[in-house]
């Protein structure tokens, strides 16, 4: 009867040695999930916020791309200007629709700033929701066409600047900013303008390339 009681003894003990290391293993177990996904969701949180951020980034810098192209079309299409002096039969004037480089500037810039107002948007929504790709992507593509668009418009004009400023002597062609004074000062204040926002928008397609890499 003794042995049979030491058995019984040895046994409980055994058993609960046994639901100990169990307790011990189902703690450790469920203590180790939520950590794998607390882990998970800050990588997600500190995602989101990055591009949330660079979102925030992508709005300024259209809002003031959205100026420079503005003030390109507004400018070079009321550069207008005409001499004192004239004769009888001809008054010397010069205006930016004589020139049909100048005239394709001031469509493209006013193209580019329709495009870049219309954009607001979704550079909007891109700070409200960072995580969608449509509209990212959507304005990556639109900012590449505009980027051919504008730095295309100015460089065609900024051609006819140099001319006018410096003129060629090959070609018998006089330079026209001594007389024009005004009118070459605007045309060319436009045309920086022009690429100002020609660069802007290079940067907002980085931004929007950097914002689509991990996708």
């Amino acid at each position: 009867m003794a042995k049979s009681g030491d058995s019984t003894t040895i046994n409980i003990k055994e058993a609960n040695i046994m639901d100990t290391k169990a307790k011990a293993a189902a703690k450790s177990s469920s203590s180790s999930v939520p950590i794998v996904a607390t882990t998970k969701v800050t990588k997600h949180t500190k995602g989101a916020r990055m591009k949330r951020g660079a979102a925030i980034l992508d709005f300024i810098l259209r809002s003031i791309a959205i100026t420079a192209a503005l003030a390109a079309t507004t400018v070079m299409g009321t550069t207008d200007q005409t001499l004192p002096f004239f004769t009888q039969f001809f008054q010397f004037k010069a205006s930016y629709d004589d020139l049909p480089a100048f005239t394709f500037f001031v469509v493209a810039n006013a193209i580019a700033s329709a495009y870049l107002v219309l954009s607001l948007p979704f550079s909007i929504v891109n700070i409200v929701r960072p995580v969608v790709v449509g509209a990212r992507l959507l304005l990556l593509i639109f900012d590449t066409v505009m980027i051919g668009l504008t730095s295309s418009a100015a460089g065609a004009a900024a051609a006819i600047v140099y001319l006018a400023h410096n003129g060629n002597s090959t070609a018998n062609w006089i330079s026209i900013c001594q007389q024009f004074d005004d009118f070459c000062k605007r045309t060319s204040g436009s045309v920086v303008a022009s690429f100002i926002a020609a660069a802007i928008l290079m940067l907002l397609v980085v931004i929007s390339a950097l914002g689509l890499r991990k996708h």
